[in-house]
This record gives C-alpha cells, structure tokens and sequence, in this order.
C-alpha cells in the first residue's frame, strides 16, 4: 500500500512538471512574439523615417559607431548604450552635426512609444535599428543603381541576391539598456581628422583589425570613396579596401554586406546585457465565467 502511494505520488509530480514545462514553454513562445512584432514595427517607422531622410544616413552610421566605440575592454565600460543622446556627449567635438541624425531617430522614438505596450524603446536598441536601417538602405540603393534607377528591380535583386538572411544574431541583441550618465570623453576619435594609424588602434583595442575598418568605411563621414583613398593608403588597409570595392561591384554585393553586417553586430553589443525579455509584457487575464457558451 506504501509502495502505490509512493508511485502515485511520483506520477503526480511528474505530472505537475510536465505541465509546468508546457506553461514555461507557451510564456516563452509569447514573449518572443511580442518581442519580434515589436521590433517589425520599430523597423518600419525607422525604414520610413530615413526614407524620407535620405541625406542624414551616412550621419546615422556615424552616431551608431561613436555610441558603440565608447567602450573600454579594460574597465568594461562604455558601448552602445544610448550615452550619445545626452547633451554633454552629443556636444562633443568628434559627434559634430549628428544633432540632426538624433532628432530623427528622437521623432521615430516618439510614433514607436505610442504604439509600445511593452514600454518605451531604448536608445540603446534605437539607435544601433537605426545603424541597420540606414545600412539596409544603401545597399537596396545599391541594387536599384544597378537596375538603372529602377526601383521595383532593385527591389526584387536584392530580394533575390541581398543578405537580409544575415541579420539574425543583431536581431536576437535586443533589449540594450541605456545609460544615464555620458561616457568618459576622449575615447572616440574625430573620424575626419584621424590618421588611419589611429583609427586603426581604435579598433585593434575593441579586438577588431584593418579588415573591420576597411568594411566600416561607410560609417566615417559622408564620403565612402574618399574615407576609402585615404584609408587605402595603409598597406594594412588597402587589400580589404580593394576586396569590398570589387564586391560592392557584383551584383550580390556578398562578401562587403556579410562583412559589415558581422562587423556591425560585434560593435553593436559591445559591453551590453542584453534583457530578452525587454518589451514584452502581461496578456490581459480573461474571466472565462462571463464568457457566453
């Protein structure tokens, strides 16, 4: 008789785990949609937002690096952690006029905290969804240029050859926090002024090398093609330079967009904790006894 007792209660328990599990596994499933319908709707007000914006991209990319390249191996501080929306770090000589590009992003925030139920969205995550929006961008533009201008070509070609496929892991980095106080000053170079010596530097501390800094060019001033001169003039710099000119002259752009959306990712979580569970939230609890059968 002890002994039944003894199994039943064990099936029981085995039981009560199982639908235990299923319970864990059902909240899981739902966090995760609401986290990736949130962030569906974060992309498209920020695809439409550079869309009409077209001229601040590249100051966009900017802003996304100088947040993220704030971080410091050695004392674990630092990276995109929205630090650069505060006024005493966006006034910095090396963040002049990405004023501009932050307002942009500060009007997108406010359409996508209206229709958050999961709360507002960090600067952190907006800025570093803004980096790959505006990095989305120039390369359907790219596609486009191909096609003669032709828009619904473009379209399809980077539909068919492009590396959307390739932003999964920074799509599961989502849920940075942001910091409220600025980061320390003189860890970010004035991109313009570097020398690529130094701008080189900058990226072997983050662990990073020339082939990461030839695949950024993008992201150092408005001018791609005149970052690249001058970063080509490095002989450690230049086969990289080459080798993404010559992709971004084929029609999949392959080896330069794989490249820099790797790249953009290591940047893009430097030093972060990412909360996967950020942004999600509680259903509403129904009274299933005023339900009409």
């Amino acid at each position: 008789m002890i002994m039944n007792l003894s199994v039943d209660s064990s099936q029981d328990l085995i039981a009560r785990s199982s639908s235990l599990v299923e319970v864990a596994n059902a909240a899981d499933l739902i966090q995760r949609r609401q986290r990736s319908e949130f962030q569906s709707k974060v992309k498209d007000v920020l695809y439409r937002a550079l869309k009409g914006n077209q001229d601040l991209i590249p100051s966009v990319l900017t802003l996304s690096l100088n947040d993220a390249i704030t971080y410091d191996k050695a004392t674990k501080t630092g990276g995109p952690n929205g630090s650069i929306r505060l006024s005493s770090e966006i006034s910095r000589p090396e963040n002049k006029n990405l004023a501009a590009a932050l307002s942009l992003l500060e009007e997108a925030k406010k359409e996508i905290d209206s229709d958050s139920k999961g709360g507002p969205i960090s600067y952190a995550d907006l800025i570093q969804l803004g980096a790959q929006s505006a990095v989305k961008s120039t390369f359907l533009a790219s596609a486009i240029r191909k096609c003669g201008g032709n828009e619904e070509k473009g379209s399809l070609l980077y539909s068919a050859y492009g590396s959307s496929g390739q932003w999964g892991l920074f799509d599961k980095q989502f849920g940075r926090s942001d910091a409220e106080e600025a980061d320390p000053e003189g860890r970010v170079p004035q991109w313009e002024k570097a020398s690529v010596e130094e701008i080189k530097n900058k990226f072997i501390a983050l662990g990073f090398g020339p082939r990461q800094v030839a695949v950024m060019s993008a992201f150092f001033g408005p001018d791609q093609l005149a970052t690249e001169a001058l970063l080509a003039a490095d002989p450690q710099v230049q086969p990289w330079v080459q080798k993404y000119q010559r992709s971004r002259e084929t029609v999949s752009q392959t080896d330069y967009e794989v490249d820099l959306i790797t790249t953009l990712t290591k940047l893009s979580s430097l030093g972060q904790q990412i909360n996967y569970e950020a942004y999600s939230y509680a259903l509403p609890k129904v009274d299933f006894s005023k339900l009409k059968l």
